[in-house]
């Protein structure tokens, strides 16, 4: 029989697992349901909010702030936010649109959006000046989540063929690691005809 725990021991194994994750790392309600009821995670986190331990970055969004000795604490990554959101379900995300474009240096402007593709639930959080949206999208849009392919893709649809220049590609030749433009070749078919030339080409010059 399991035993119930009391408030003082969920407030206990809630911080440690905070603790135990590390600062900068963001939470959600859902990653403690196993120590206790909804309404005591709630509670609990409040209690954490108005200490200062913890930061509510949106609603059921927390984190563990870093704190930089200068500029206090720091603001977390998109990424690191939606990745809390997708939760431990095993959902992928793939970013896409202007997020994976400047992610891999294509583009200099910083979105005031950051999309990122799943297989799981779509939501959207806003926090501070940045929104994060994972949106659900179909099994061949996330056939090459989490590898290079799929966030070249998701970078070369958001510029368009006309916008490839030269001199992105040479900029994809020398920041992209060798050993990960090789593998592009074995997601080939998953990309548009278009990007096929770009794809072999990066391929060959990690060769």
């Amino acid at each position: 029989m399991r035993l119930k725990k009391s408030p003082q021991s969920v407030d206990s194994h809630i911080l440690a697992r905070i603790r135990g994750r590390g600062e900068g790392s963001v939470l959600v309600p859902g990653d403690f349901l196993d120590l206790g009821s909804r309404e005591a995670v709630d509670l609990v986190l409040h209690r954490l909010v108005q200490k200062g331990t913890v930061r509510r970055l949106a609603r059921g969004v927390y984190d563990f702030p870093k704190r930089h000795p200068v500029l206090g604490p720091l603001s977390p990554s998109a990424d690191t936010i939606a990745r809390a959101l997708a939760g431990r379900d095993r959902t992928r995300l793939q970013p896409a649109g202007a997020y994976a474009a400047n992610t891999l240096g294509l583009s200099e402007q910083v979105p005031a959006k950051a999309v990122f593709l799943t297989d799981g639930p779509s939501r959207t959080v806003t926090v501070g000046p940045m929104t994060i949206q994972l949106r659900r999208t179909t099994p061949r849009n996330m056939a090459a989540a989490g590898r290079l392919s799929g966030l070249l893709i998701q970078a070369l649809r958001e510029l368009g063929k006309e916008h490839v220049t030269r001199a992105r590609v040479e900029h994809l030749k020398r920041t992209l690691p060798a050993d990960k433009r090789r593998e592009l070749l074995k997601d080939l078919t998953l990309a548009p005809a278009w990007m096929h030339p770009i794809f072999r080409e990066l391929a060959e010059e990690g060769a």
